[in-house]
């Protein structure tokens, strides 16, 4: 891959400097001025699957924008730049590259579901990551997350309290990383006594929903789980009532923002969405602070409550937390190892505290669930914690 070659010309020194400049210290580490610290954002701003990530920078200017108006950390402003992979592992990996070549970057922010190409030699030189884990981040004590693995047998709790049995999965795309979701997802459904039926391909560009509701309906499933962009499940779900497939519970991973509820709301009436932070409709201070952060400074998002917009708002804190703990001089191994011994991240209140030594390996137990109103005009919190052993509030 062509970042690998990267891993040639060694780890540039990361030495603290004796100059200091202001209330900051002069550094070497990669990325660090007197005044700046300066981070890479890898995105899939365009490709399969982009449009879910749409509203990622806007969340990772809020939180900066505040972190900045604060005073930066430890005198230094927080700036970043940004590179679209594309959706593409390939590009992904070009991408690094970039970023990695000139030591332009102290590390980065990543909102993409296809890193995998570059993992293995960004942990080799080091470099702090934080952001959409995958399971493959796992090993690699370099990348951080708040969330990788959400336990599925939650879902299933929340299936099975629907009054759902025989479950039905329709996906969009070919990704290696969704098609390993799905089939871990079917088989925790399987070990707490659910049916699983084979996953239907469905792009509502090129395909006949009335085929996929039919063939549903065919098998006998009464739940429908969407790994899919919303469009997709809209269509599938107008046809499913069509052709009068009864459905206990229609589930999406994606499609839980106000944008959505404008553009498909009736059509998605009746989906629930997993939530795997604070719902906005909970409301509290960790929200309003939230949506201050959107309103001031991500002001061309006209609707603050998106899911990917809050997400990569809690990378960016996370990357913050991790440069203040690692001190007036940071370096790339003082911010890992410093943020590996944090136990308790909440991010200000938006997620249950989590301890960042073992985000990658060990599964979110409890999350809430939200679900859209019978007039597709709001969300409704259904649950505001279900954990894998069916308790919850």
């Amino acid at each position: 891959m062509a970042v690998a070659s990267l891993l040639a010309a060694g780890v540039t020194s990361c030495s603290p400097g004796t100059e200091s400049s202001g209330s900051s210290v002069a550094c070497t580490s990669p990325g660090v001025t007197p005044d700046t610290v300066n981070i890479g954002l890898v995105v899939s701003d365009s490709g399969v699957g982009s449009a879910a990530f749409a509203s990622a920078r806007s969340g990772i200017d809020a939180r900066i924008g505040q972190a900045n108006e604060e005073g930066g950390v430890h005198g230094r402003q927080i700036a970043y730049e940004w590179r679209d992979d594309a959706s593409s592992p390939a590009q992904g990996d070009r991408v690094v590259e970039d970023f990695l070549r000139d030591d332009s970057v102290f590390g980065l922010m990543a909102v993409t579901l296809t890193l995998d190409a570059s993992i293995d030699t960004m942990s080799a030189l080091r470099i702090p990551v934080v952001g959409y884990g995958q399971p493959s981040w796992a090993p690699h004590t370099n990348m951080f997350t708040n969330l990788s693995l959400p336990a599925p047998a939650t879902l299933g709790r929340y299936i099975q309290a629907s009054g759902g049995t025989r479950v039905g999965v329709v996906m969009t795309g070919s990704l290696p990383s969704t098609i390993q979701s799905i089939e871990r997802y079917n088989e925790a459904f399987r070990s707490i006594g659910l049916t699983t039926t084979d996953t239907v391909q469905f792009a509502s560009a090129t395909d006949n929903p009335v085929r996929v509701a039919q063939h549903l309906a065919a098998n006998g499933v009464d739940t429908l789980i969407g790994f899919t962009q919303p469009q997709d499940l809209a269509a599938v779900m107008q046809a499913a009532r069509q052709v009068r497939l009864n459905l206990a519970a229609t589930i999406s991973f994606t499609g839980y923002d106000r944008t959505v509820l404008s553009a498909l709301g009736p059509q998605l009436a009746g989906a629930t969405f997993p939530v795997y932070f604070l719902p906005f409709e909970a409301g509290g201070p960790a929200i309003d602070r939230y949506r201050d952060g959107m309103t001031r400074f991500a002001p061309e998002t006209v609707q603050t409550d998106q899911r990917y917009a809050l997400n990569s708002y809690i990378y960016a804190d996370m990357f913050l937390r991790g440069l203040d703990l690692a001190g007036e001089c940071p370096t790339r191994e003082g911010f890992i190892s410093a943020l590996r011994k944090v136990s308790d991240y909440d991010a200000g209140g938006l997620i249950e505290p989590v301890n960042l030594a073992n985000t990658a390996t060990e599964p979110l137990d409890c999350y809430a669930f939200v679900k859209i109103n019978p007039a597709g005009t709001a969300f409704d919190v259904v649950r505001k914690r279900l954990c894998a052993d069916g308790t919850g509030s």
